[in-house]
């Protein structure tokens, strides 16, 4: 069985997740999504999330796409390999020439764990929404 994994906020859910998730499973038997918590997300981005971490989980567990929901309180890809033993790791590829997921292609390939970038889409995004939403409410 190929086990698939990736992981994010998932905050202010919208088609850009759903595609991320969708192709993920197109590419595994067993799909896996890691959700961040709403500490590790302050850690991060020094902001909290508009939507908390319970009702961000329970709207990825009822996509048919997801097989599993886990939380992500680390962002290192390599403990979470150590965790759920995936076998391809899924990202947007927005992400694809960062210092960072380059050295998770490296050390996964050790352990023979592919990495996959997925098509980012430029349509929509969580900070475009929040931006948005702000110039609604004024600020």
């Amino acid at each position: 069985m190929l086990v698939g994994y990736t992981a994010g906020a998932f905050d202010l859910f919208h088609i850009g997740h759903l595609n991320l998730l969708k192709r993920s499973k197109e590419r595994c038997d067993h799909l896996i999504v890691g959700v961040t918590t709403d500490d590790l997300i302050f850690q991060t981005k020094h902001k909290r999330p508009v939507i908390p971490y319970e009702e961000r989980v329970q709207i990825i567990k009822e996509l048919r796409c997801v097989d599993e929901v886990v939380v992500q309180d680390d962002l290192d890809k390599v403990k979470a390999w150590a965790k759920y033993k995936y076998n391809i790791l899924f990202s947007g590829d927005d992400w694809k020439s960062s210092e960072r997921w380059q050295g998770y292609v490296r050390e996964l390939a050790k352990v023979d764990v592919n990495v996959e970038f997925l098509p980012y889409t430029k349509t929509t995004s969580s900070t475009l929404l929040k931006k948005t939403l702000e110039m609604l409410n004024g600020r």
